[in-house]
């Protein structure tokens, strides 16, 4: 005998009765098969009840698919209940992916026209959320007509119905135009509301429908004005605030009309100010009206007293208990920083109190809005604020917190001693958080106050016996002890009483850097230059020996840049001992643009050029560079004829200070012959200019300087060049200063090639330039040289 069917009720209590996850599978699996079966079968009676059990399935996540036409049954059926779970099961089972979702329109369409309101409200419902755009242009005639007459319940979700079809046709909107007019007059609230939100939407969406709607801004202000003025109404007001969802809808409405409309805002601002003010704020319910009212506020053209009685509102929010309203003001008051910074400034404190929330969320918010509200007048107690939060703040937060404080440093520092202690106090709580730029920056920053280079030597020594786990600031103090550590041999020093340091003390704490297994490479490379240098700097045979057997130490290194300065400098040592007082002199300074103190351009190798060769970059700085493809590669080669031996020459990934340290030496010993400057493109407002030099001790070897330069005001970005020369020809390009040519008076970047030319042959070279415009145009161009002077390779 066959195995009764399971009731809806029962289904539920035996699925949710199964023991394992199996057992319930096995459950809905059998359950299926009878529901399948019976629709196979065609049984009216119990296709409703079927039906049911196969949308709870569906809403476990099992597959339902097949119950899809059955919806369509049911939903042509004269019996109400039988009608009703079949309109479920469409909304459940169907969307506009499918072919069957078509054939929906002749139902809701006969429904629409039933004299029923149930059966209407039904219709609505089913097509507000199902509806495709075909659906909608063909029943938005019945939509605006149930919207116009009929019952309270039908033409308040026939208004519903209509947003949705304004939303997904916005060429309907002419339709419901005239509807709205007619329903801001309505005095059921539920259909006012609706009334509200078509009006909206239509005014999102057309500017013919906003300036049509500008003239109602009187109406919806009394509107407004009523709801706040209005007693208690048990059927509308939550927690003794009158229709709040009404409120909340007008004034996203008033904020739509307002925008840049100065009558309109005129016209609302006693109301927005009237709200303000007369709503109560110990519910939630008054503190989401008071938060439109003051997105509306800044929204419109308002006064500048209503927009500050609007942040006034946001900094009370700050005092709220309620952690999401405290986000909320947040964020709300980092949008309107721009525009009211002076407003926004009365409400710093407060701000600074929500670093110490326990949310995560609210902290990181409130760290944001901290970091923007430094200015020139305030950045040394925010920035003290914002040191201590840095101390004890979670480990997500330093590197935000980090750069942050060394940005508003180098904005608005009053003095170069505040400006290196800050950035110090921050390498010493924050080092490993710190950006990759710190280290330069805060160099460059000591290098250029003279007067506090013994005050910055006596302050990073004195970090640097304490801790050396921060490698940023071990970076920092072994430049600085190299460059300046005979100050703290004399112990002079006027800002802090002075500290004289023996020299074997000196050079141990480098030892030390060197030996400890947390010192990175790089942290290395600085202490093994600043030993090198404080051995010309200290006096006596030990010292020199020491420095000298540690410096040997790395000549067997596994790191190749330690082992390469190593050996470099072992080779100082033992062959150009009387030249190494004069290389590892201090170094000059050098600004951000590339320029020494003396004015001279630095090449891409760090160096001078031929008049002061003497700069030793301290540590080289990888560069990213953009490759370009094979097939580019092959088309560039192409060009200049023959096989395609030898790739065009593109920026290395790493460029190093110098070539090489005897090459550099080299250098010292016989100037270059400079060639007269040549243009090698001109266009699109970038010029393109090559300098040549040919070392007198490598006459084969030609050094080009390309210069590229920025003739218009904004500017160039992603600028890549390729060189590609024939194949008697060795050709090699260094990185560039940057990839963005900056606008018209601003330093143009630089780029080294190297060409190597053994059989003196007459130089030819192609030159393969892409860039960006300020359009966002990408600018590719391929120019081939034939007029190299005779100079460049004869």
């Amino acid at each position: 005998m066959p195995e009764a069917p399971l009731t809806l009720p029962v289904l539920i209590r035996t699925i949710r009765s199964a023991r394992t996850q199996a057992e319930e599978r096995e459950l809905v699996q059998r359950e299926s098969a009878k529901i399948r079966g019976a629709f196979r079968g065609d049984e009216p009676d119990t296709r409703a009840s079927n039906l049911a059990k196969l949308l709870y399935i569906h809403i476990l996540g099992y597959p339902a698919h097949f119950g899809q036409m059955e919806s369509l049954k049911l939903m042509a059926s004269h019996r109400y209940h039988e009608k009703r779970i079949g309109y479920l099961g469409a909304a459940l089972l169907l969307d506009e992916k499918q072919d069957t979702h078509l054939l929906l329109t002749n139902s809701i369409k006969n429904d629409l026209l039933h004299p029923t309101a149930w059966v209407q409200g039904l219709a609505l419902s089913t097509l507000g959320s199902l509806g495709s755009v075909a659906m909608f242009r063909d029943l938005a005639g019945e939509v605006e007509q149930l919207a116009r007459v009929g019952q309270p319940s039908v033409r308040r979700k026939a208004v519903v119905c209509a947003v949705h079809v304004v939303r997904k046709v916005p060429d309907l909107i002419d339709v419901f135009t005239p509807l709205g007019e007619q329903l801001l007059t309505e005095q059921n609230t539920g259909i006012l509301h609706g009334a509200v939100m078509l009006i909206s939407e239509m005014c999102e969406r057309s500017p013919q429908a906003l300036d049509r709607f500008c003239k109602f801004v009187p109406q919806l202000v009394g509107l407004l004005r009523n709801l706040v003025v209005a007693g208690y109404t048990p059927e509308h007001s939550i927690s003794g605030i009158s229709n709040p969802f009404l409120q909340v809808q007008i004034l996203r409405l008033l904020r739509i009309l307002g925008k840049d409309n100065e009558d309109a805002s005129d016209a609302m601002n006693d109301s927005l100010a009237q709200v303000a003010t007369n709503t109560e704020t110990t519910r939630n319910v008054g503190n989401a009206i008071l938060y439109e009212t003051v997105l509306t506020i800044m929204g419109v053209r308002s006064t500048s007293g209503l927009r500050v009685l609007a942040i006034n509102i946001l900094g009370r929010f700050l005092l709220n208990k309620d952690r999401n309203i405290r986000y909320v003001a947040l964020t709300s008051l980092q949008k309107l920083l721009q525009e009211e910074n002076s407003a926004v400034q009365r409400h710093r404190s407060t701000v600074l109190e929500c670093l110490a929330d326990p949310d995560p969320t609210v902290k990181r918010r409130a760290l944001q809005l901290s970091l923007a509200l430094v200015s020139g007048s305030n950045v040394r107690t925010t920035t003290k604020e914002l040191l201590v939060f840095l101390d004890t703040c979670a480990p997500e937060l330093k590197s935000d917190c980090a750069s942050g404080i060394f940005l508003a440093a180098e904005k608005f520092a009053p003095s170069k001693r505040w400006h290196i202690d800050t950035i110090l106090q921050v390498l010493t709580m924050a080092g490993s958080y710190v950006r990759d730029d710190a280290v330069p920056n805060l160099i460059h920053l000591i290098g250029g106050a003279k007067e506090l280079h013994g005050y910055a030597v006596q302050q990073l020594y004195k970090a640097l016996t304490q801790d050396i786990s921060q490698q940023p600031l071990v970076q920092v103090a072994t430049w600085c002890i190299g460059e300046y550590g005979n100050l703290l041999l004399d112990g002079s020093c006027e800002e802090v009483e002075p500290t004289q340091v023996d020299p074997e003390e000196m050079v141990s704490i480098l030892e030390r850097v060197l030996q400890s297994h947390i010192s990175l490479p790089g942290t290395r490379a600085y202490a093994l230059t600043a030993l090198m240098k404080l051995g010309t700097r200290l006096q006596g045979s030990d010292i020199k020996s020491r420095i000298r057997s540690l410096v040997s130490i790395y000549c067997s290194c596994h790191d190749v840049e330690l082992q390469q300065r190593a050996v470099e400098y072992n080779a100082l040592f033992r062959k150009y001992d009387h030249l190494r007082a004069s290389v590892l002199e201090k170094m000059p300074l050098v600004d951000k643009t590339g320029y020494t103190e003396e004015g001279s351009e630095k090449d891409q190798n760090g160096r001078e050029g031929a008049a002061a060769p003497r700069i030793l970059e301290v540590a080289p700085a990888p560069s990213n560079v953009q490759q370009q493809d094979s097939g580019q590669v092959s088309d560039l080669l192409d060009l200049l004829g023959g096989p395609a031996d030898p790739p065009p020459a593109q920026p290395s990934p790493v460029a190093p200070a110098v070539e090489s340290f005897l090459d550099f030496l080299g250098d010292l010993k016989a100037p270059a012959s400079a060639i007269a400057r040549m243009v090698a493109y001109e266009q699109d407002g970038l010029l393109v200019e090559f300098s040549m030099d040919r070392p007198a001790l490598e006459p084969t070897l030609l050094l080009i300087t390309a210069t590229v330069s920025n003739r218009t005001p904004d500017d160039v970005a992603g600028f890549c060049l390729q060189v590609a020369v024939p194949k008697s020809f060795q050709v090699e390009l260094l990185a560039p200063s940057g990839s963005t040519v900056p606008g018209q008076g601003s330093t143009p970047i630089t780029q080294l090639i190297r060409v190597l030319n053994p059989k003196k042959l007459p130089l030819r070279m192609r030159l393969r330039l892409a860039y960006t415009l300020p359009s966002g145009a990408l600018v590719q161009q391929i120019k081939e040289i034939n007029s190299f002077p005779e100079a460049a390779w004869k």
